[in-house]
């Protein structure tokens, strides 16, 4: 039973949870008021959040030109082919694909191309690509002519052996009548080329296993 006494103790705790309460729901309801303005002028465009920033994607790089046949002193037509014989190459395994290196090596040599090694690369790559330096740029040309696609790069070597990295998408030679070259034809630039000296070569890459790699 509450005594007389203890009413206004029991008034005054109400009184000041009531009081409480009322702060509390005070301050709630003021934030929620902020929140939902600061969301309409964001909406609106009153107001720059970083979320209505534009995302910034950099641009991929443009790939490497590839070089184009280099002039020769007594052929004002152009380059002529190199002799497959004449023509070392490196055939790599650039792709997940177990054997195509070997596979594509074998059908070089059996055309009298000197295929010196084979080997993998430590990563893999989307398309093929014949890897050379200035000096190979013909011999480079005169491989391209056996494929219906692969991609020429410069790289900074100083030999004139060409490298052919084989990659995921990959297409098998050419049969050898479909082979555009004759020795006294001079070859043809490929389209967008630029001179060799206009180009800055990438670095020699190192394949991951090779028989042979000087």
């Amino acid at each position: 039973m509450t005594s007389p006494a203890q009413e206004p103790a029991r008034s005054a705790r109400r009184r000041r949870e009531h009081e409480r309460q009322a702060v509390v729901f005070g301050l709630l309801i003021t934030a929620l008021l902020v929140a939902a303005v600061g969301a309409l002028a964001a909406y609106t465009g009153a107001l720059h959040t970083p979320f209505s920033r534009p995302i910034y994607t950099p641009a991929a790089a443009a790939p490497q030109p590839e070089p184009c046949l280099p002039p020769v002193d007594g052929q004002p037509d152009g380059a002529l082919p190199v002799s497959y014989d004449n023509t070392r190459v490196r055939v790599f395994n650039a792709s997940e694909t177990i054997g195509i290196a070997s596979a594509n090596a074998e059908v070089l040599a059996e055309r009298g191309f000197d295929v010196v090694s084979t080997g993998n690369m430590s990563t893999t790559m989307e398309a093929t690509q014949l890897r050379f330096g200035v000096k190979g740029i013909t011999r480079a040309y005169t491989l391209a002519a056996q494929y219906p696609d692969l991609r020429l790069v410069l790289d900074d070597r100083t030999g004139n052996v060409v490298d052919m990295l084989i990659g995921d998408h990959n297409s098998p030679p050419l049969q050898e009548d479909q082979v555009l070259l004759t020795a006294d034809t001079p070859m043809q630039d490929v389209q967008g080329c630029l001179p060799a000296d206009e180009i800055t070569p990438i670095p020699r890459e190192k394949p991951q296993t090779s028989a042979e790699y000087n």
